[in-house]
């Protein structure tokens, strides 16, 4: 009993041994997108924290000048646009969390069935994914036009004229227009990966779930979902960071109007920072969604990973 004694408490040791080996030999291959990593995203990151504590014009005329925390204090206090990117900012994350979550993941239980042309869907539904976003914002805005896009004529020619509108003009609805836009690009891209979850389902569970009389439903809840869950921990933590960051649909189809109803703060940062000429202020709106940005994600990556040890 007391070599076995021995051997358990000296294994973790000696397995951390050919670990770090492995680790050391695999450090020069690492090492060139490591450092690519941290002067091309690392570095900038750090430079606009540090940025956020000066009050510079851009210009290289014009030495930074250190404020300290006031940048903070006038986008807080001073700023209502900020709170308005803020505010659009977190209902583009929630919304993202389950619009096309849901949509995603029924697409891909419908397409992970055999059918007639399952492939071809697959295609149709992931195509947009693979647009430029600029692209897609150029599309939504003549689907989107007032006179003659596509979703005005095809009301009125339903007989639901009413109906027709000012869809990125109307503060109330255009920040809800341009998320419509941005699911319909985003979709496929959820689909691809619930699809890739759900293959690795093994069939003889789902069989023998099937042979002990379980229905389309207690198949998916006690044997699809638990397969899914790495899956799904990806698609949140993606989709997470996705809405966070995202710039171009709103860039391209109101810039940030009417009236900045549609401003994001990836956006807002953008434009105090190039537009205004105010770096200070527009380096500690990104800092705020960079501090946002891992609050959301670390606990939740976290989580799933304290999940899964147990």
């Amino acid at each position: 009993m007391a070599p076995i004694q021995s051997l358990a408490r000296t294994a973790p040791g000696a397995a951390r041994g050919p670990r770090r080996r492995r680790f050391v030999r695999a450090l020069p291959y690492l090492a060139p997108a490591a450092l690519l990593y941290a002067y091309f995203l690392a570095y900038p990151m750090i430079d606009a924290v540090r940025l956020s504590f000066f009050e510079w014009s851009g210009f290289r005329t014009e030495s930074p000048a250190f404020v300290g925390l006031e940048n903070y204090v006038r986008i807080l206090t001073k700023d209502p646009v900020f709170w308005t990117a803020l505010t659009n900012s977190v209902i583009w994350v929630v919304l993202s969390l389950v619009v096309p979550m849901m949509i995603s993941l029924l697409l891909a239980l419908a397409l992970n069935r055999r059918m007639i042309g399952r492939n071809l869907f697959r295609s149709v539904f992931y195509m947009p994914a693979v647009f430029a976003s600029i692209t897609v914002a150029s599309i939504w805005r003549w689907i989107y036009n007032p006179t003659l896009g596509l979703l005005n004529e095809t009301l009125r020619t339903v007989g639901l004229e009413d109906w027709a509108q000012q869809w990125l003009g109307n503060p109330d609805i255009a920040l809800y227009s341009i998320f419509a836009a941005s699911v319909w690009q985003g979709v496929g891209f959820g689909m691809i990966l619930f699809l890739a979850g759900l293959q690795q389902v093994p069939p003889e569970q789902v069989d023998a779930a099937r042979v002990d009389g379980a229905g389309g439903w207690q198949v998916f809840r006690h044997v699809s979902m638990p397969a899914l869950k790495p899956t799904t921990v990806v698609v949140i933590i993606l989709t997470m960071i996705n809405s966070l960051k995202v710039f171009d649909l709103v860039v391209g189809m109101t810039g940030g109007g009417p009236a900045q109803s549609t401003q994001v703060l990836a956006l807002w940062t953008y434009t105090q920072s190039f537009s205004n000429h105010n770096f200070g202020q527009g380096s500690a709106v990104a800092t705020v969604l960079l501090v946002i940005s891992l609050f959301l994600v670390v606990p939740y990556l976290m989580w799933s990973m304290r999940s899964d040890k147990e």
